[in-house]
């Protein structure tokens, strides 16, 4: 225990490298076999499912990547989606088509779309729930035979990326895995308690060992939980850090433990679930769109998952979410289940403000390697805002404050640099003038977008901004301004 100790707090004592504090953007792709069915039910967010239909929630879940768990649980949409498609056939049979669509594949198209989009790092799912692995893996499954694919998906977008100058991780299912655990899981009990033992931990031990020796990944992104106690992992960390000293790691890192063990037996299980369960149920809808992940001992981010932060947070933190409410292809999406590249651009200010960065999804289809054109042109709302407003975000740290209002009520965002403060303004600005309540900054200001001046008056305890001309951007404008003294001090120091 001492030694576990001593271990914690050498990890804990490192900083945040500042790339990441830098880079803001980054791009999630959920991409397998799930990708051929791609079949998950519409309507609802993944709370939403476990608030409302909790005693199958997880079969019920908005998720495509959770297909082969869903069709195992009778009466689901994926179920009867499968008989009427697929009949008797096996999850496992997926893997050939797959594998056929990767004959179109065109990595460093994607790297060039994600680079246009603004994005500076990408996190490619190497193994999920499914446990079937995007390299040739050379440590052996005993569950499932011939369970990876024979191309090096890992390596090939790893080398595409790279090569557009973005920094390339790691995504790794830990904490589930159905070729080791194939009993089903509805509740969220279930779930907790399907992190697989035997000879589990040894082997995804093995295969992240091996994902950071072949590959030396910038971020380490494990998912749900680890296996191993604590010890074990935090090597794993220091191993890690060694091999790549500017990585990063998330928060999906709780170890195994006593309490999670006590979860295998049904009725400690079914005790769990009747506390969750009302305690979810409880919920407003807004609270219950999303999951944010418990703290752990070490990590270098936090990971909302279709949530976020209301506030400036000391702990830097990355909101994951989908485009729409999957993070695979879903193919009953239409344009309606998408967010607005307005609402992610929002969310993504917000986030940056705060202290987080946004890891925003990709699902590519199957059949041909594709990326779904719903998701293309959000990608280039990204990139074409991010180009005229960047300066406010690529590089910055959050301000004393995250959050102002004009006097009209329209929202605006803070983020600072040395010598400078950025105020961005959400939505388009209808007049040449606003006023920003109880913000009494001074210095020279430019709008961001072209490079035009802006006019500022100290109005009372409120700042009037005069434009040069319209500011009609429907996702919303950004103005530098250059201070000097205290006004300019970062609100949080990074950690």
């Amino acid at each position: 225990m001492a030694a576990a100790g001593s271990a914690l707090s050498d990890l804990n004592a490192r900083a945040v490298p500042d790339w990441y504090h830098d880079a803001k953007f980054g791009i999630f792709i959920h991409w397998g076999a799930f990708a051929i069915p791609a079949f998950a039910p519409r309507g609802g967010s993944i709370g939403e499912a476990f608030s409302k239909d909790y005693d199958r929630a997880v079969a019920m879940a908005p998720y495509t990547e959770w297909y082969w768990n869903a069709i195992k649980v009778p009466g689901t949409p994926s179920a009867e989606f499968h008989a009427e498609n697929y009949g008797d056939a096996p999850y496992t049979d997926f893997k050939q088509p797959f594998e056929e669509g990767l004959k179109q594949w065109d990595p460093a198209a994607w790297a060039e779309a994600f680079r246009d989009a603004g994005a500076r790092y990408v996190v490619l799912v190497t193994k999920h729930h499914d446990g079937l692995c995007l390299w040739p893996s050379e440590v052996a499954n005993r569950h499932q035979k011939d369970w990876t694919t024979r191309r090096d998906l890992v390596g090939e977008l790893a080398a595409a990326v790279r090569a557009v100058g973005l920094r390339f991780g790691v995504y790794y299912s830990g904490g589930i895995d159905w070729t080791f655990n194939r009993r089903p899981m509805r509740t969220l009990g279930d779930f907790i308690a399907s992190t697989p033992g035997g000879d589990y931990p040894a082997y995804a031990m093995a295969q992240v060992r091996e994902l950071i020796d072949r590959y030396e990944p910038s971020v380490l992104w494990n998912d749900i939980s680890w296996p191993t106690r604590p010890g074990p992992l935090y090597r794993l960390f220091a191993d890690y850090y060694r091999a790549v000293p500017e990585g990063v790691v998330n928060d999906r890192w709780v170890a195994g433990s006593l309490q999670r063990d006590l979860l295998k037996f049904p009725p400690m299980r079914r005790y769990v679930d009747r506390k969750f369960k009302a305690a979810l149920s409880k919920l407003s809808d807004e609270d219950s769109k999303g999951i944010i992940p418990p703290p752990v001992p070490h990590s270098d981010f936090r990971t909302p998952e279709y949530a976020a932060f209301a506030e400036i947070q000391v702990k830097k933190w990355e909101a994951t979410r989908g485009m729409s409410h999957s993070f695979g292809f879903n193919r009953n999406d239409s344009e309606a289940d998408y967010a607005s590249a307005e609402t992610l651009i929002h969310d993504f200010i917000d986030a940056v403000s705060r202290n987080g960065n946004l890891l925003l999804n990709v699902g590519p289809r199957a059949t041909d390697a594709g990326i779904p054109g719903e998701q293309l042109r959000r990608l280039k709302q990204f990139g074409a805002w991010l180009r005229a407003n960047g300066d406010a975000i690529y590089g910055t740290r959050p301000w004393t404050q995250s959050d102002g209002e004009t006097e009209c009520g329209q929202a605006v965002r803070f983020t600072a640099a040395p010598g400078r403060v950025n105020l961005i303004f959400k939505g388009p600005i209808s007049s040449t003038q606003l006023v920003v309540k109880h913000l009494s900054i001074m210095g020279t200001a430019l709008r961001l977008g072209d490079g035009s001046p802006v006019t500022l008056q100290r109005r009372g305890p409120d700042l009037l901004l005069t434009f040069a001309g319209p500011c009609s951007d429907p996702v919303g404008t950004a103005v530098a301004v250059e201070v000097s003294g205290d006004t300019a001090n970062l609100g949080v120091p990074p950690v």
